[in-house]
């Protein structure tokens, strides 16, 4: 039989498996809080800390859920591999500013939007 703190020990290791994603809210004006798959937005706060403190919390009861069989448990994507490909589609009339924009900087259209999506 485990202790209350053996338990919640248990839950931190394994909810660290869970990326926890926190990102400024325009529309909101706060910062708001995710760990795919796990759970999507899920808490708000003024700063990041506050967010991620609120974040840790919620990821460690859902993992205890998890344990308790009161929820399946989602794919980690820990340990993921991804390919650098994916496919969007835009309208034409962006597809072609872009490919200019490319163009005049002398890049290809997929360097130019590689590089913007780096720096989003």
């Amino acid at each position: 039989m485990s202790t209350k703190k053996q338990r919640k020990g248990q839950n931190r290791r394994l909810s660290v498996r869970y990326p926890r994603v926190i990102e400024w809210s325009e529309e909101d004006h706060c910062y708001v809080g995710s760990a795919p798959p796990l759970v999507g937005q899920c808490c708000h706060g003024t700063t990041e800390a506050k967010v991620a403190a609120q974040l840790a919390v919620i990821v460690e009861d859902l993992v205890q859920d998890v344990i308790e069989g009161k929820m399946p448990e989602p794919e980690s994507p820990a340990g993921k591999s991804y390919s650098g490909k994916f496919v969007i589609r835009i309208p034409s009339a962006v597809h072609k500013k872009l490919a200019l924009k490319a163009m005049a900087r002398g890049e290809s259209l997929n360097q130019f939007v590689a590089e913007a999506l780096t720096r989003a």
